[in-house]
């Protein structure tokens, strides 16, 4: 792919990302306009708008995997792994601010939705495992505090840098927000 065609289809990724998470019905013409391309390279890249979804939705997903990869979830020293990854979630979910419902419901992810939370599983088991986190919880408790804090963060806190949200993110899950 030529250097400009590669930043026009990240520009309109992107740009697509961005507007349909504000509104999930802008319009092609809509992204091409905010992308500052021409309506027919949008066309000429996706065919139809559920094309482009998918496209969006693959970008996600390689953040994401790029985020589980860079926190090292197996080796690194598990406060370490966990800071990496809120950290590389934050910043894919700002990178590619899709709601999780619309990528839930779309099948052609549902192998990599599922391979991503298997090693997320395994993960949260390993912190209890090394009492990071407490054992006596309820059976997801652990991993949807970290999915939703880890969303808030990433979504509302957005002056704050990646990094700096992690922080946040990873004390509040490990000393609460009581005073004790």
């Amino acid at each position: 792919m030529r250097a400009d065609a590669a930043r026009n289809l990240e520009k309109i990724l992107s740009t697509a990302a961005r507007l349909l998470a504000a509104d999930p019905g802008a319009s092609m013409v809509r992204i091409a306009a905010e992308a500052d391309v021409d309506r027919r390279t949008v066309y000429r890249q996706f065919e139809s708008r559920e094309a482009l979804l998918a496209a969006i939705y693959t970008a996600r997903y390689d953040a994401v995997e790029i985020a589980f990869e860079n926190a090292r979830l197996t080796e690194a020293p598990v406060a370490v792994a966990l800071h990496r990854y809120v950290e590389g979630i934050v910043e894919a979910t700002r990178r590619w601010p899709v709601a999780f419902d619309q990528m839930a419901a779309d099948p052609a992810t549902a192998v990599r939705r599922r391979e991503l939370g298997d090693r997320l599983d395994a993960f949260i088991r390993r912190c209890v495992d090394e009492e990071l986190f407490r054992a006596d919880l309820p059976d997801g408790w652990i991993e949807g505090l970290l999915r939703q804090v880890t969303k808030v963060a990433a979504d509302d806190l957005t002056h704050l840098e990646a990094a700096q949200a992690a922080d946040l993110v990873v004390e509040t899950l490990l000393r609460g927000v009581g005073r004790s």
